[in-house]
């Protein structure tokens, strides 16, 4: 598996690392059933944290890009027929919902003021569009 990481970008590493192996796995380079290299390898191979790429990891665990099987390895998982699952994007727009409002809750939001927020964000949003 070939990364190559901008590390001037504003998107985080592990972003970068996550859309990447979603891309050789949408071109097939990367196919179900292959094997990835572990996260200290990719760790030590890009020279960054490995929590980067475990995050990395989980992200696409999350997703039902990969698996990762306890002293076996991480493996490219078949990709469900359409309609059946989310698709990565679908996925990655839920992921951001999902941790803007674990945060909202973290700094002791309530719902209703979450939920006013959100309309007033949304509706601004979509008159710019």
């Amino acid at each position: 598996m070939q990364l190559s990481l901008d590390f001037q970008s504003k998107v985080p590493i592990y972003t970068q690392i996550v859309d990447q192996v979603k891309a050789s796995v949408a071109a097939g380079v990367l196919r179900p059933g292959d094997q990835l290299p572990t996260v200290r390898e990719v760790a030590a191979e890009l020279r960054i944290n490995f929590n980067t790429v475990a995050r990395a990891y989980r992200l696409l665990h999350e997703e039902r890009i990969i698996s990762t099987q306890q002293g076996r390895g991480t493996f490219v998982l078949e990709m469900p027929p359409p309609g059946e699952a989310r698709t990565p994007h679908g996925a990655r727009l839920a992921q951001l919902v999902a941790d803007w409002l674990a945060e909202a809750e973290r700094l002791g939001y309530r719902p209703d003021e979450v939920a006013a927020a959100w309309m007033e964000a949304f509706g601004e949003w979509t008159r710019r569009l």
